[in-house]
């Protein structure tokens, strides 16, 4: 039983660094947001909420160091507004978010890593209604970005990944130029997906 032990652990560790200085990791993963939805104002009175959404996003890591990486998350979701008054209408966001990120073990096939960075996101395609009348939202966010993840070797170009991001993001809500509040979705982003190098 220990040798079984050692043997699991020497193969943890001994692979050749499946990414190093100068590599792009490539990433495919079907995402779960979750919004963590605060608001005030109006908006808090109307209980206003965002649904949950599963999407596909892509990413794109190039490592620094063998330790370091930057990566580049790129995806776009559509969500329901929900609100005491029934539904608001939908809208659609696209959060490109950047991240410095560490990565523990770069020479082992099991690969932690945690990251912190920013997003921007650019709401678009907004047909939010209350009552009838068109509401307006600021189509602008900046915020911070937390993330943790791993990935796992399969060969040596090939790996499977699991990935989970806390984002900042929020908007102002007007009706007929009066603000209503602000409106936070502030998702947990939870991923899991297959990639690559470069």
């Amino acid at each position: 039983m220990k040798k079984l032990a050692l043997a699991l652990v020497a193969g943890l560790v001994s692979a050749s660094a499946f990414a190093a200085q100068g590599d792009i990791l490539a990433r495919f993963r079907v995402i779960n947001i979750n919004p963590d939805v605060k608001t005030d104002k109006t908006l808090s009175a109307l209980h206003v909420d965002v649904d949950d959404q599963t999407v596909p996003e892509l990413d794109f890591t190039y490592m620094l160091t063998n330790n370091i990486g930057a990566e580049l998350i790129l995806g776009t979701a559509r969500h329901e507004v929900t609100s005491t008054l029934g539904s608001l209408g939908k809208v659609s966001h696209l959060p490109p978010t950047v991240t410095l990120q560490y990565h523990f073990t770069p020479e082992a096939n099991f690969r932690p890593y945690v990251g912190a960075g920013i997003n921007y996101t650019r709401f678009y395609n907004d047909g939010l209604k209350a009552g009838g009348a068109d509401l307006s939202i600021d189509k602008n966010s900046f915020g911070g970005a937390l993330q943790v993840g791993a990935d796992y070797a399969i060969t040596k170009d090939v790996f499977v990944n699991v990935d989970v991001k806390k984002l900042f993001i929020k908007t102002d809500v007007s009706l007929n130029g009066s603000n209503l509040g602000t409106l936070k979705i502030n998702p947990l982003v939870v991923g899991l997906g297959i990639g690559t190098k470069f």
